[in-house]
C-alpha cells in the first residue's frame, strides 16, 4: 500500500463526509476508499472511522492521526514546490567539465554573461583533456572535442574548431618558414598526447593532401605546455585557434603554411539523458549553444 496515497484518501473521506463523496472528488471506486481506510487501520491497529449506515465519525486516534496526516501532506506539497521551483528557476551549483584549452579561451569568457543572467546559480568549471565520465565524477554537462562515441549522452554540436600550425619566430629565424609540409617533416614536430600512438597532421590545399607524421623530442597531455614548449623553440605544434589565437596575436608564434589547411575539430555541449532537466542545465546548454553553436 502507498501509505501517503492512504492519508490522501483519509483526509478526503473525513472532509467529504462519506466514501462516496470522496471516491468521486478522488476518481476512485467506494470500494478502494474503504480498502484505503482499512490497510491503514490495520497498520496502525486501531479504528479511526466509526461507521453507521448513515455516517462516519472520527475516533479520538482518528482525530489525532488525522492533524497528522495534513501535516505530512502539507510537508509533502512544500516539498514538490520545491522541486518544482527548481526545475522552473535557474538555481544552484552547476558542474561543467572542459578541455582545458578551450574551456579557458572559449567557455570561461562568455560564462560571466551568464552569470549576470542568473544570479542564483554557481558555476564550478573544471579544465581537463581527459575524456570525463559525467555520472561517475557528478558533473551535469560537459565540452567534448571530436566524435562523441558515448551512446548514453545527449549532444549538441557546437561550432567546429580551427587547427593552425605554429612555432616561434626563432624557430623560424632559424629553419625557415616551410612553403610546403614535405618540408617541416625533419624538424622536431610536438605531440599532443590525447592524439594517441603514431599521429600524423593531415595537410591539405586544393586537391593535394600531405601526411606528417608527428616524431619529436617532446609531447605532452596539455595544450597550454603544448604551445609553451613552441614559444620556447622546442619546436613545430599544432594546437586550437582557441589555445593559439592570444600568442598569435601577440608574436609569440607564428602561423607556418597559411596556405595550407588542417582538418577542423568537431565540438559539441553534452550532457546525460535526464527526462526533466533542472533550470539551471537547460539554460546553461542553450546559452552556450547560443554563444559558441
Amino acid at each position: 500500500m502507498d501509505k501517503l496515497r492512504a492519508m490522501n484518501v483519509f483526509v478526503a473521506t473525513v472532509d467529504a463526509g462519506s466514501f462516496s463523496a470522496a471516491a468521486e472528488a478522488l476518481d476512485l471506486s467506494a470500494v478502494m476508499v474503504g480498502k484505503h481506510i482499512r490497510a491503514l487501520e490495520q497498520q496502525l491497529g486501531a479504528r479511526l472511522l466509526e461507521r453507521t449506515t448513515r455516517r462516519h465519525t472520527l475516533t479520538e486516534i482518528g482525530a489525532v492521526y488525522l492533524e497528522r496526516c495534513r501535516d505530512v501532506l502539507a510537508s509533502v506539497h512544500t516539498a514538490d514546490g520545491v522541486a518544482e521551483a527548481l526545475r522552473a528557476v535557474p538555481q544552484g551549483t552547476l558542474r561543467v567539465t572542459a578541455p582545458v584549452a578551450y574551456g579557458a579561451h572559449q567557455l570561461t569568457p562568455m560564462i560571466g554573461a551568464y552569470l549576470a543572467a542568473h544570479p542564483q546559480v554557481k558555476v564550478e568549471l573544471s579544465l581537463n583533456d581527459r575524456v570525463v565520465d559525467l555520472a561517475d565524477e557528478g558533473f551535469d554537462c560537459g565540452i567534448r572535442s571530436g566524435v562523441v562515441s558515448d551512446q548514453r549522452l545527449i549532444a549538441r554540436p557546437l561550432a567546429r574548431t580551427r587547427m593552425f600550425a605554429v612555432a616561434s619566430p626563432d624557430w623560424v629565424a632559424r629553419n625557415g618558414a616551410p612553403t610546403h609540409p614535405s618540408q617541416i617533416k625533419a624538424h622536431p614536430l610536438l605531440g599532443f598526447a590525447a592524439w594517441g600512438p603514431n599521429p600524423a597532421w593531415r595537410f591539405s590545399r586544393g586537391d593535394e593532401t600531405v601526411h606528417v607524421p608527428v616524431r619529436g623530442p617532446f609531447s605532452t597531455n596539455n595544450g597550454q605546455a603544448l604551445l609553451s614548449a613552441a614559444v620556447a623553440g622546442i619546436g613545430v605544434v599544432v594546437q586550437t585557434d582557441a589555445l593559439l589565437a592570444p600568442a598569435l596575436a601577440t608574436g609569440q608564434v607564428v602561423r607556418l603554411l597559411p596556405d595550407w589547411e588542417l582538418p577542423t575539430r568537431a565540438m559539441h555541449i553534452v550532457r546525460l539523458p535526464e527526462a526533466r532537466p533542472s533550470a539551471k542545465l537547460r539554460s546553461f546548454v542553450d546559452f552556450v549553444l547560443a554563444a559558441l553553436g
